[in-house]
């Protein structure tokens, strides 16, 4: 396998040998690249070129680069295939999991067109049962295929079988033990089993000590287990315990992936998870509701400074540092967010912790708004010769930058309880509150400051 990287010199390269048809020169460029690598050039290709060159491939090369693919682009390019195509060339060679996504992007007519082209009533039954899982369960993550072996039986028997099984494995995790219901009960070492008597039944040897999670667990909460626990597989399980499929670790680094991309994204202010692919519209309507409530918010605070016109008219020092108050709070809210919804996210902060967690922010926001408190003071003590504007600009800072990281503590630990994204906290809501409370903040002091001073 080489280290790939696509250049328009290579781009160009394969589209002349496309267009001239030369294929045994076409599989010689492609033979030695990883289907991640293929799924990258076939962005630069057209629909008919990226047809040609999937062609060329064998069956397991060919559906292991369409799971590498982008969403929208797999999606075309199944569009323009016949069902059987599809079902003979690409999902008979997946694992069950894979081909469950794959078919779950398909509209359930054509889901129905493919499933009854695959030969393999059992692996077609497979699917079709992956299918009926919401995507973002346990069940929706979970492949069939897994080693599976009954307490009952002795190791004679237990390596006929695991042969039998292993074959339509491509990495072999662990082992699992069940009984004759099907009933998960532990993992099967390999190394003991080798070790064993013929005579040993699997009940004497294998280990009760397994962790695994109901099909209908959050996705979220699976990708948290496992890496809790550093597993790399965990077995699945119904409503009552029978082992059903397992998960692996590259199933849970797309969710890590796929969360970390729509936290990002609500972070950010965006409510949709969209793509660079989606359509203008898409975008607009994914972006547009938290900056008409970032307008609302700046418009409630136009409001708060109307209200002390008259202070600011005849002082208009105060002007001066009514951005960087709120710009301050914004900022301080943010960072206070963006770590308390760290700490959920990875499973570090829980009920118990939550007034630890706010009593070491309270002491974090005293030490941090001390600081700034007194950098503030001592630039207008040397720069500015107005001693109101100076207490009200180092109270102000003061209060602003407490308030707003106890406020960014505080609100994604609420969202948290609430069942509701934290990471919602991160974004605009923060920065738009702390804007308008801090300029309140601001202008409130000064009424107070400069009355006592007159």
């Amino acid at each position: 396998m080489v280290n790939f990287e696509l250049t328009r010199e290579y781009v160009d390269n394969l589209k002349e040998l496309i267009d001239a048809k030369n294929e045994s020169a076409i599989s010689k460029l492609l033979e030695e690249l990883h289907p991640a690598d293929i799924a990258e050039i076939y962005e630069e290709l057209n629909l008919d070129e990226a047809k040609f060159i999937y062609f060329l491939m064998d069956d397991d090369t060919a559906a292991d680069v369409l799971t590498e693919l982008e969403e929208d682009d797999r999606k075309k390019f199944l569009d323009s295939l016949p069902s059987d195509v599809i079902a003979k060339r690409f999902i008979d060679n997946m694992d069950s999991d894979d081909a469950a996504d794959v078919l779950g992007e398909l509209d359930d007519q054509r889901q129905q067109e493919v499933l009854s082209h695959i030969d393999d009533v059992s692996t077609a039954g497979d699917i079709a049962d992956l299918l009926t899982y919401d995507e973002d369960t346990a069940g929706g993550l979970m492949a069939k295929e897994l080693i599976k072996v009954k307490e009952n039986w002795a190791i004679p028997t237990c390596l006929r079988s695991m042969r039998r099984q292993a074959e339509e494995i491509d990495e072999v995790y662990y082992v699992y033990v069940v009984d004759n219901d099907g009933l998960l009960k532990g993992t099967l070492s390999l190394k003991r089993m080798l070790l064993s008597r013929n005579d040993v039944q699997v009940k004497d040897i294998y280990s009760s000590d397994v962790i695994s999670v109901k099909v209908d667990v959050d996705a979220e909460d699976v990708s948290n287990i496992m890496d809790k626990y550093d597993l790399v597989a965990l077995p699945v399980v119904d409503s009552i315990g029978r082992l059903v499929g397992r998960i692996t670790i590259d199933d849970v680094v797309d969710v890590i992936r796929e969360e970390a991309e729509k936290d990002y994204q609500l972070a950010s202010g965006i409510t949709e998870d969209v793509e660079a692919s989606d359509s203008v519209w898409q975008h607009t309507r994914a972006r547009i509701p938290w900056l008409l409530i970032g307008l609302a918010g700046g418009i409630f605070a136009s409001w708060v400074a109307t209200g002390h016109l008259d202070l600011i008219d005849e002082h208009p020092g105060l002007a001066l540092f009514m951005a960087l108050i709120a710009a301050m709070g914004g900022n301080v809210g943010m960072q206070s967010s963006a770590i308390v919804v760290q700490s959920i996210a990875s499973g570090s902060i829980g009920l118990e912790t939550n007034w630890l967690k706010l009593l070491k922010e309270l002491g974090i926001a005293l030490l941090n708004a001390g600081i700034l408190s007194i950098l503030i003071f001592s630039y207008n003590h040397l720069f500015r010769d107005d001693v109101a504007l100076t207490v009200t600009v180092t109270a102000a800072m003061f209060s602003v930058v407490f308030f707003a990281s106890l406020f960014g503590t505080f609100v994604p630990l609420l969202l948290n309880k609430m069942k509701i994204d934290p990471a919602l906290a991160t974004g605009p809501f923060i920065t738009t509150m702390n804007d308008i409370i801090g300029m309140f903040l601001y202008l409130t002091i000064g009424n107070i400051v400069y009355g006592m001073i007159a």
